[in-house]
Protein backbone atom coordinates (compact mmCIF):
# COMPACT_ATOMS: atom_id res chain seq x y z
CA UNK A 1 0.00 0.00 0.00
CA UNK A 2 1.60 3.47 -0.92
CA UNK A 3 1.44 6.23 1.50
CA UNK A 4 0.60 9.90 0.82
CA UNK A 5 3.98 10.69 0.40
CA UNK A 6 4.29 8.40 -2.72
CA UNK A 7 1.00 9.60 -4.27
CA UNK A 8 2.84 12.71 -3.92
CA UNK A 9 6.04 11.59 -5.99
CA UNK A 10 4.19 10.54 -8.20
CA UNK A 11 2.45 13.19 -8.80
CA UNK A 12 -1.48 11.88 -8.12
CA UNK A 13 -1.68 14.36 -5.05
CA UNK A 14 -0.47 18.20 -5.05
CA UNK A 15 2.70 19.34 -3.06
CA UNK A 16 4.07 22.84 -3.12
CA UNK A 17 7.41 21.39 -3.89
CA UNK A 18 10.81 23.04 -3.26
CA UNK A 19 13.45 20.51 -4.25
CA UNK A 20 13.71 17.08 -6.39
CA UNK A 21 16.80 15.43 -7.32
CA UNK A 22 16.85 11.29 -8.67
CA UNK A 23 16.82 10.37 -4.68
CA UNK A 24 14.89 13.01 -2.15
CA UNK A 25 11.78 15.04 -2.67
CA UNK A 26 11.38 18.10 -0.63
CA UNK A 27 7.57 20.24 -0.30
CA UNK A 28 6.02 22.19 2.23
CA UNK A 29 3.93 20.31 4.93
CA UNK A 30 -0.05 21.29 4.67
CA UNK A 31 -0.17 21.61 8.61
CA UNK A 32 3.22 23.85 9.75
CA UNK A 33 4.37 23.67 12.82
CA UNK A 34 6.75 26.34 12.66
CA UNK A 35 6.91 29.54 9.83
CA UNK A 36 9.51 27.28 7.78
CA UNK A 37 8.15 23.32 7.85
CA UNK A 38 9.44 21.17 5.14
CA UNK A 39 9.20 17.41 4.72
CA UNK A 40 12.35 15.68 2.48
CA UNK A 41 11.33 12.22 1.96
CA UNK A 42 13.54 9.85 0.00
CA UNK A 43 11.81 8.95 -3.16
CA UNK A 44 11.97 5.01 -2.68
CA UNK A 45 9.44 4.02 0.10
CA UNK A 46 11.02 3.07 3.25
CA UNK A 47 8.38 2.99 5.93
CA UNK A 48 10.61 3.59 9.02
CA UNK A 49 14.29 4.66 9.75
CA UNK A 50 14.47 0.98 11.22
CA UNK A 51 13.92 -0.18 7.42
CA UNK A 52 16.55 1.18 6.14
CA UNK A 53 19.73 -0.68 4.78
CA UNK A 54 23.09 0.00 3.02
CA UNK A 55 21.35 0.58 -0.28
CA UNK A 56 19.94 3.80 1.17
CA UNK A 57 23.08 5.45 2.67
CA UNK A 58 23.24 8.16 -0.37
CA UNK A 59 19.44 9.28 0.11
CA UNK A 60 19.51 9.39 3.50
CA UNK A 61 22.62 11.59 3.77
CA UNK A 62 21.08 13.71 0.70
CA UNK A 63 17.95 14.62 3.04
CA UNK A 64 20.75 16.16 5.54
CA UNK A 65 22.81 17.82 2.95
CA UNK A 66 19.36 19.55 0.94
CA UNK A 67 17.51 20.26 4.38
CA UNK A 68 20.84 22.57 5.06
CA UNK A 69 20.54 24.03 1.31
CA UNK A 70 16.86 24.70 1.88
CA UNK A 71 17.61 25.61 5.18
CA UNK A 72 19.85 28.48 3.59
CA UNK A 73 17.62 29.49 0.67
CA UNK A 74 14.77 29.83 3.30
CA UNK A 75 16.73 32.62 4.97
CA UNK A 76 16.90 30.23 8.59
CA UNK A 77 20.41 28.70 8.61
CA UNK A 78 22.04 31.45 10.68
CA UNK A 79 19.97 31.61 13.06
CA UNK A 80 19.42 27.90 13.36
CA UNK A 81 16.40 25.37 12.76
CA UNK A 82 15.61 21.41 13.81
CA UNK A 83 15.78 18.20 11.94
CA UNK A 84 13.74 15.91 13.06
CA UNK A 85 13.13 12.12 12.23
CA UNK A 86 10.30 10.07 13.88
CA UNK A 87 10.38 6.51 13.68
CA UNK A 88 7.20 4.61 14.59
CA UNK A 89 4.24 4.68 16.86
CA UNK A 90 6.45 6.09 20.06
CA UNK A 91 8.34 8.46 18.24
CA UNK A 92 5.49 10.12 16.78
CA UNK A 93 5.70 8.48 13.25
CA UNK A 94 2.33 9.34 11.76
CA UNK A 95 2.86 8.64 7.62
CA UNK A 96 4.88 5.33 7.24
CA UNK A 97 7.09 6.74 4.49
CA UNK A 98 10.16 7.55 5.75
CA UNK A 99 10.25 11.46 6.25
CA UNK A 100 12.67 14.17 7.95
CA UNK A 101 10.98 17.42 9.18
CA UNK A 102 13.01 20.87 8.95
CA UNK A 103 11.69 23.40 10.76
CA UNK A 104 12.68 26.94 11.48
CA UNK A 105 11.98 30.87 11.08
CA UNK A 106 11.36 31.14 15.26
CA UNK A 107 12.35 29.86 18.60
CA UNK A 108 11.57 26.34 18.51
CA UNK A 109 12.44 25.64 22.73
CA UNK A 110 13.04 22.38 24.07
CA UNK A 111 13.06 19.40 22.32
CA UNK A 112 10.87 17.98 24.54
CA UNK A 113 8.86 18.82 27.35
CA UNK A 114 10.02 18.78 30.91
CA UNK A 115 8.74 16.56 33.22
CA UNK A 116 8.58 17.48 36.56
Amino acid sequence: MSSIFAKIIAREIPADIVYEDELVLAFRDIAPQAPVHILLIPKREIATANDTGPVDEAALGRLVRVAAKIAASEGIAEDGYRLIINCNEHGGQEVFHLHMHLLGGRHLGPMLARRQ
